[in-house]
């Protein structure tokens, strides 16, 4: 077989290890000397990186990320940007903070409004100006947004999350330290590692894999499943650090050969009905990887890979791979990890949701055309 035509684009440096955090300053003055500094409130580190860039001369000017950025989020932290004159923008938290720290340095620069360049709900306008110098320093390992180019934006009153995309938001430096996620609360462990074993399967599956994420997914797939498994029993260092590096491989293969069914449900599940995205892909990944397979399956198609994600699972999980894909959610009950009828109310418009996920990006590089009644069926598999 010919290899296929593919371009692989990244975070302009990843430095990955545990200790890699003490670089995190030295790489902010290198950009300048006013940084904004966009953070969460959960890790205490955070505090002795802003009195360190305070001590070395810098200028800091903060933003608390409180959740998952809204629009009103990012216009209000560009207020706060511009009037510092800002240099060069660092994010240190999970996703959330991650995308409104690359927001923010990408749309510091512009011109127009926020709305200009989302997709979806906005006019999706590429960017008339280079983002500012942006660090990324995950705290979690889930959604590898340390190395993608979009930062996912909610916009409450069209209930969507929505995408702010350009090849040029990817960071210039990623500095992943997995001892920033040691201690991390069980609950967001195991729902941030959900999301980061969906990304590396997902682009796995994709119509848009390469050989390039395939390494990258061949080796991530088993060694997060493996790494989630220890983390469900116990806390463990050492994998903590396999997750961190899944989590990463994910972002990368997810920048260059897109998801599919899970994350398009995801997008629309969470714009709507606020329920975690970590949460949503886990519950929804057993069920829509059942629909996939079986569709493929009754049309003919290759199911070569799905059968080498049943084994890596199976063998993870300590489950037969021919029934893997149907069992996860019994297994993520066995974790306690919660259902999402917590969420979705039991009148809930599942087919509505089902034809709005449809459009979505994500929806196409599925391994397969999903009907309605597909993705309706997979909903319904997560109360």
């Amino acid at each position: 077989m010919r290899l296929p035509a593919f371009s692989f684009l990244t975070a302009g440096r990843v430095i990955f290890g545990r200790g890699t955090c003490d670089q995190v300053t030295s790489e902010l003055r290198a950009c300048g000397r006013r940084i904004m500094m966009v953070r969460g409130r959960s890790v205490a580190w955070v505090d002795q990186l802003e009195a360190d860039l305070n001590g070395s001369g810098a200028l800091c000017a903060t933003v608390i990320s409180a959740g998952e950025p809204t629009i009103d989020d990012v216009q209000q932290a560009l207020v706060t940007g511009r009037a510092a004159k800002v240099d060069a923008v660092v994010a240190v938290g999970g996703g959330a903070v991650i995308d409104l720290g690359k927001a923010i340095a990408a749309l510091l620069p512009a011109s127009g409004t926020t709305m200009d360049h989302l997709e979806g709900v906005g006019r999706a306008k590429p960017l008339e100006h280079d983002p500012l110098p942006f660090v990324a320093v995950p705290t979690t390992s889930g959604t590898g947004a340390e190395v993608t180019k979009n930062a996912v934006i909610s916009v409450p009153e069209a209930g969507r999350k929505v995408s702010l995309r350009d090849d040029r938001m990817l960071p210039d430096v990623a500095i992943i330290d997995p001892a920033l996620t040691d201690n991390l609360p069980r609950a967001q462990t195991l729902a941030s590692g959900l999301d980061a074993l969906t990304q590396v399967i997902e682009p796995y599956l994709s119509t848009r894999a390469n050989p390039l994420t395939d390494a990258l997914c061949r080796d991530a797939i088993p060694r997060g499943a493996y790494a989630l498994s220890r983390l469900a029993a116990g806390d463990d260092a050492q994998a903590r650090d396999e997750m961190a590096f899944v989590s990463l491989a994910g972002g990368l293969a997810l920048a260059n050969a897109g998801l599919g069914a899970v994350h398009g449900l995801a997008g629309v599940l969470g714009g709507r009905l606020g329920a975690p995205h970590g949460l949503i892909c886990g519950r929804l990944l057993g069920p829509v990887l059942s629909a996939n397979a079986e569709h493929l399956a009754q049309e003919g198609e290759e199911t070569t890979r799905f059968n080498e994600v049943a084994d890596w699972l199976g063998s993870a999980f300590g489950i037969d791979r021919s029934d893997v894909f149907h069992r996860l959610p019994d297994l993520l009950d066995q974790w306690q990890v919660p259902r999402l009828d917590q969420w979705i109310a039991g009148d809930a418009d599942l087919d509505a949701i089902a034809e709005e996920a449809a459009k979505a990006s994500s929806m196409k590089s599925n391994s397969c055309a999903l009907s309605s009644s597909h993705l309706v069926g997979a909903m319904r598999q997560t109360l």
